[in-house]
């Protein structure tokens, strides 16, 4: 039984059976249908907190996926488990692989975004203020992708790029 039944309520069980169904009918091939089921159970793992169990399945999804758009989702929800694992430089490189897979990701630029202005305010409260800047840099970069590609959605991130004077886009 995959482990996304084994866990679930019986109305959670119901959605995953029906799921299951319709990934049955779908005119894709068996490696397809494989690749996404080991993302959802990926999903499930994530969801309960266990992350080593999530990140061996979405591996074996990544193995699997030939579908860019799905293979960054992939990695995007890999790149979440290393953040808040505490592994950023891992982070990093995942979400810019996601990226690299499909560049329309807002969330990715989004997050890249909270580790750069986290690293920022890390070397302003050691009194590294270039190196405060350049981290600053960074994330107002990668925080000016995310609000072209996802306008009104990430509104403190555009009141801190307009306050901190580092807005290079006129943002509504």
């Amino acid at each position: 039984m995959p482990r996304s039944r084994e866990q679930d309520n019986p109305i959670d069980k119901a959605f995953t059976v029906m799921a299951e169904m319709i990934v049955k009918m779908m005119p894709i091939d068996s490696q397809q249908k494989k690749a996404y089921v080991y993302y959802r159970d990926g999903l499930s793992a994530q969801n309960d907190g266990d992350y080593s169990e999530a990140l061996e399945n979405y591996e074996e999804s990544l193995r699997l996926e030939e579908n860019p758009a799905d293979r960054s989702e992939t990695l995007k929800n890999m790149a979440i488990i290393y953040m808040s694992n505490g592994d950023e430089d891992l982070a990093l490189e995942t979400y810019k692989k996601a990226l690299d897979e499909n560049p329309k990701q807002p969330s990715c630029l989004k997050n890249m975004g909270l580790i750069y202005e986290k690293r920022g305010r890390q070397e302003q409260e050691a009194g590294n203020q270039d190196e405060s800047d350049r981290w600053f840099d960074q994330a107002a970069e990668v925080w000016t992708k995310a609000v072209r590609l996802y306008p009104g959605g990430y509104l403190e991130i555009e009141n801190w790029l307009k306050t901190t004077g580092r807005s290079k886009i006129d943002i509504i």
